[in-house]
């Protein structure tokens, strides 16, 4: 199987089984969703989706949000991983949307990667998702998947996988094609014991050749 037949294989299996993928942090607007989004690195969107209601609550907007206080904060998402430093992430990325960018979240990743606690992932999933924007989003399940199909080869860092997979898949379907990845390498392709009986890549999967080579 060639790459490109690979990647038409892996694509039209999602958009047959998955056409309605989406993240699954709860959000109403692109502020929420930033926050989230930055609260779940390296933690599950379930934690995440426990702790955001309470913050909104307290802080229903960036304004809000930026006159919090470390103290006031805190408290809220003391049981997300690295509590402190995204309670001082948070309030520093309100205060600069507030003050750089007139209370608007902002629509480009070079304009995003600037905020405090905001990376080139979060970056990505924030435009990709509230604006569909063909920004392709690695993180650990991304990464992970990707390889162990085929999609990319020898990638070492999540930039050179992004890279590979923006060449190869059709700029309408990114924004959706990050959400296959992720829920697929989240239930099915996890990281120990991957689920390869119940898979439908199994044809095009290069990870799944070499099992049944090794049987």
């Amino acid at each position: 199987m060639t790459q490109k037949e690979r990647y038409a294989f892996v694509l039209k299996y999602f958009e047959e089984h998955a056409p309605n993928a989406e993240t699954e942090l709860i959000y109403d607007n692109p502020y929420q969703l930033l926050v989230a989004v930055i609260l779940s690195a390296q933690c599950t969107d379930k934690r995440v989706n426990m702790t955001t209601p309470a913050i909104f609550e307290q802080y229903p907007d960036v304004y809000a949000l930026s006159k919090a206080t470390f103290d006031d904060l805190f408290p809220l998402i003391r049981s997300i991983s690295y509590p402190n430093n995204k309670t001082k992430h948070l309030i520093g990325m309100a205060q600069m949307v507030v003050e750089d960018f007139n209370g608007e979240i902002p629509a480009t990743v070079p304009e995003l990667v600037k905020l405090p606690g905001v990376g080139r992932k979060t970056a990505n999933v924030v435009t990709s998702v509230v604006h569909q924007q063909p920004n392709m989003a690695v993180d650990t399940h991304v990464f992970r998947v990707s390889a162990r199909i085929g999609l990319t080869l020898n990638a070492k860092t999540p930039l050179q996988t992004e890279q590979q997979l923006l060449k190869h898949i059709p700029k309408d379907k990114v924004h959706i094609a990050h959400h296959w990845l992720i829920l697929h390498g989240r239930y099915v392709c996890v990281a120990r014991n991957p689920k390869c009986g119940e898979c439908g890549l199994r044809p095009a999967c290069k990870y799944y050749a070499k099992l049944i080579k090794a049987s």
